[in-house]
């Protein structure tokens, strides 16, 4: 069983679309998560829908949001205090340090981050890559296993099918509410989803079967 386990993503909702499922089934065995979360996506295009923010008030509305997606989960969270859309351009040794600084103080036996260039956005990539660095410096008897997540379009081609997928269903629930939170990017992103509850049986599963599992490869 695992002891802890450490999230280490960009954005405030990245942990709820991503990794929601198979942190809920962590937390039903006891384990204790933390999330990294590296920014407070201050410069995300959605701003609700009906708008009911702007670029002033994005920042604390996205910082909430995210400790509301927390507390549905029941994890811990540590702000890293990088800029949205820029961690590309930070030195990622410096990162990297940082990184290790935090893992050496918690001791995960799991990380889970995005896989380095198979996932999307250049913040995805560059904290990833990063995270997995910072892993590589610890000490070797120390080190966590690490989970990684590719979403790029046909990223199977060049790295096979994931050898960790977990299937999720039971957690959908958990995982919507905790995914709702993100009030001010969920409404663009999972359209009629939003209202899931009141949907039927057919579109609920369809949900459910875009949802319901999470696949990561280890490294």
């Amino acid at each position: 069983m695992d002891k802890h386990v450490v999230i280490i993503l960009p954005h405030p909702d990245d942990e709820s679309f991503g990794s929601a499922g198979s942190i809920a089934q962590f937390r039903s065995q006891g384990i204790p998560v933390t999330y990294l979360c590296g920014t407070l996506g201050e410069m995300g295009r959605n701003m609700g829908n009906p708008p009911f923010a702007n670029r002033e008030t994005l920042p604390e509305i996205r910082k909430q949001e995210l400790k509301n997606a927390c507390e549905v989960l029941d994890i811990d969270v540590k702000m890293l205090g990088y800029r949205d859309k820029t961690i590309e351009f930070e030195d990622r040794n410096v990162v990297a340090n940082h990184l290790q600084g935090i893992l050496e103080e918690i001791n995960p036996s799991l990380v889970i981050t995005h896989y380095p260039g198979y996932a999307v956005h250049p913040d995805h990539n560059a904290l990833g890559a990063a995270a997995i660095q910072a892993v590589e410096q610890m000490e070797k008897s120390r080190r966590p296993v690490i989970w990684a997540q590719a979403f790029a379009r046909g990223f199977q081609k060049e790295l096979g099918e994931p050898d960790v997928i977990n299937d999720v269903e039971e957690q959908f629930e958990t995982k919507m509410n905790a995914i709702l939170c993100h009030k001010s990017q969920a409404g663009g992103m999972i359209g009629q989803l939003k209202n899931y509850k009141d949907l039927g049986a057919e579109v609920l599963q369809e949900a459910k079967d875009r949802f319901g599992k999470e696949a990561f490869f280890t490294l």
